[in-house]
């Protein structure tokens, strides 16, 4: 499926300046849809594509300062090159994070990057909702009671008022997930280079030593990639749930599974995985699966794993596309020539 518009591609105003273009890359349908009903509000004209950019659709935005792509594919410094040798100056990612382009390289080439907000809530609900999953053990009794056994679970679960949570990371959508969890009376924990008054803040050695979950918020950099490794993941105390609703590579992979596969960790609940690419997204229901770490974490029945789809609510879609719209314009605005 191809979303792109050929009458918009051949618009004369389009090419001759007189309104902002847009070229969308990675356009999903629904993306496409809010598109069409949101850009001309803006006085924006799209091109939408489901292909990711790449150097050989980069002339398809010839004659857009702005471009935007998605999030579930890594943008090349090839395909920034040829982006900026089409004219384009400005890459919109419709996501938070920013690590799947190389910013310093596109800043060489004369394009700037920029992310996009969305809403919190969508993450923070999932987020939520996977502690509850994993301390209540509900993928062993939901796929237990789809086979036909209703007994109850030979591990009784265990209640978040109960427990101690530590939130790594508390920013808009880690302070979403900490409002929540006030309403159920749970201790809170928090680490961040930028303390956060509504819980106590401590030192992430404590958190992990302290807490009977921990989440994951924090932005993924060069500082964070694997911030919990094997040593910080050693300092977890028994019996520990870990949830991941950021960036896989805040994870040591190897390190998690060890744990797991040894019974010193309570379970994960991952939205989010090192090696997704290609994978998450995909129907693989009738092909091997050719992702080993991914098959010994389905294997562990006190595991969750879903596909990167905490944020995937009508409410954030739609921010991002109305987010996208802006950030071009504010682009255009600040650039004129």
């Amino acid at each position: 499926m191809t979303c792109t518009d050929p009458a918009q591609l051949a618009h004369p105003g389009r090419r001759a300046g007189t309104a902002t273009g847009i070229t969308v890359y990675g356009c999903t349908r629904e993306e496409a849809a809010l598109f069409r009903a949101l850009a001309p509000r803006y006085g924006v004209l799209v091109t939408l594509t489901d292909a990711a950019p790449s150097e050989a659709n980069a002339e398809l935005a010839r004659g857009d300062q702005c471009v935007s792509v998605g999030h579930k594919t890594s943008v090349s410094n090839a395909t920034l090159r040829a982006l900026g040798e089409a004219g384009v100056r400005h890459v919109c990612a419709r996501s938070i994070g920013l690590d799947h382009i190389d910013v310093a390289f596109a800043r060489g080439v004369g394009i700037s990057v920029e992310g996009i907000t969305y809403s919190p809530d969508s993450v923070a609900d999932y987020t939520v909702m996977l502690m509850l999953m994993a301390v209540r053990h509900a993928r062993s009794v939901i796929c237990r009671a789809d086979a036909g056994d209703y007994r109850l679970p030979a591990t009784r679960g265990r209640e978040l008022r109960d427990l101690t949570v530590g939130v790594v990371g508390t920013g808009r959508i880690g302070t979403a997930v900490l409002d929540r969890l006030h309403g159920f009376g749970c201790r809170v924990l928090t680490h961040d280079l930028r303390p956060n008054a509504r819980a106590a803040h401590v030192s992430l050695d404590e958190l992990l030593e302290q807490s009977d979950i921990v989440t994951l918020h924090t932005p993924l950099t060069a500082r964070t990639h694997h911030l919990l490794d094997r040593r910080r993941i050693e300092r977890l105390r028994p019996g520990a749930v870990v949830v991941n609703t950021g960036r896989g590579a805040l994870l040591d992979t190897g390190a998690l599974l060890q744990a797991l596969e040894d019974g010193r960790l309570g379970g994960a609940a991952l939205d989010v995985l090192e090696g997704e690419e290609g994978v998450f997204g995909a129907d693989l229901g009738d092909e091997p699966l050719g992702n080993e770490t991914l098959a010994r974490l389905r294997a562990l029945p006190n595991v969750l794993v879903s596909p990167h789809t905490a944020y995937y609510t009508d409410h954030a879609v739609a921010d991002m596309v109305e987010n996208t719209l802006l950030s071009c314009l504010e682009f255009e605005r600040n650039h004129r020539v």
